[in-house]
């Protein structure tokens, strides 16, 4: 089974599960467009506010559009450049923090190497609105396994793959991160890799998601954390301005 992306999918998802945040930004708009009326504040100046919402609203949603809609990143094309063995022997394992739109691609991609999928969501650490609301709608592989980020149900030694795709950010802690890497190096054999793909905490992401773009990390963090779990050799491939393709091997 493959799922078929519907035109603007990725626009939709991001209204769909932070509608909260636009809900909230509209209202708090509207109170200060108010207050500013009645307070005979210059016309300048409220379209300056104005304009400076409208931005933050927007701008999320077409920076979204891009990169999930029309840059081909779910075609997944950029699988070529990771030169995966589809094989019988070959072992991919995607992992995913509670939304997985990707496993089914994974599988049809690679028809005859087994797949393993996990999901590392936990309800008491992950409580964001979005994640909780994308849950509701995810469609769950099968045999999709529940984990905790401190234990991958696998044997040393015995994966090809690892897919990390804008899941990891959602682990917050540093502390947890280096932990979770290490059982991705553990489970990876000696030539295998782990790819993760993000969106960074730099100033292509600030000018596309203003203040949301703390909800994710920057390079210099990856590469410590990546260090930290014992990875000595790692790359970073820029998809789109907004998103990083990482490849780490033991």
């Amino acid at each position: 089974m493959e799922i078929k992306r519907k035109k603007f999918q990725g626009v939709l998802n991001i209204l769909s599960f932070n509608r909260h945040f636009y809900v909230i930004g509209l209202l708090v708009l509207i109170m200060i467009i108010f207050v500013c009326s009645t307070l005979d504040v210059s016309k300048n100046l409220i379209w300056i506010i104005s304009g400076a919402f409208f931005y933050g609203l927007l701008m999320p949603l077409l920076v979204s559009a891009y990169v999930y809609d029309f840059s081909g990143y779910y075609n997944f094309v950029w699988f070529k450049e990771l030169e995966i063995n589809d094989g019988l022997e070959t072992q991919i394992v995607n992992i995913n923090a509670g939304f997985d739109e990707t496993s089914f691609i994974i599988k049809n991609k690679f028809p005859k190497s087994t797949l393993n999928v996990f999901d590392f969501y936990n309800s008491k650490k992950h409580t964001e609105p979005a994640i909780i609301r994308a849950r509701k709608v995810s469609e769950i592989y099968p045999n999709t396994e529940q984990i905790k980020t401190s234990q991958i149900p696998l044997n040393d030694n015995s994966a090809d793959v690892v897919f990390l795709l804008s899941a990891a950010h959602e682990i917050r802690s540093n502390k947890e991160k280096v932990t979770f890497f290490k059982e991705c190096k553990r489970v990876c054999r000696e030539n295998g890799k782990v790819v993760i793909v993000e969106h960074l905490r730099d100033i292509p992401s600030f000018f596309a998601f203003s203040i949301g773009f703390t909800h994710f990390f920057s390079k210099y963090i990856w590469i410590k954390v990546f260090k930290e779990a014992g990875f000595t050799e790692f790359s970073e491939k820029k998809f789109t301005p907004f998103m990083s393709i990482f490849t780490i091997k033991k």
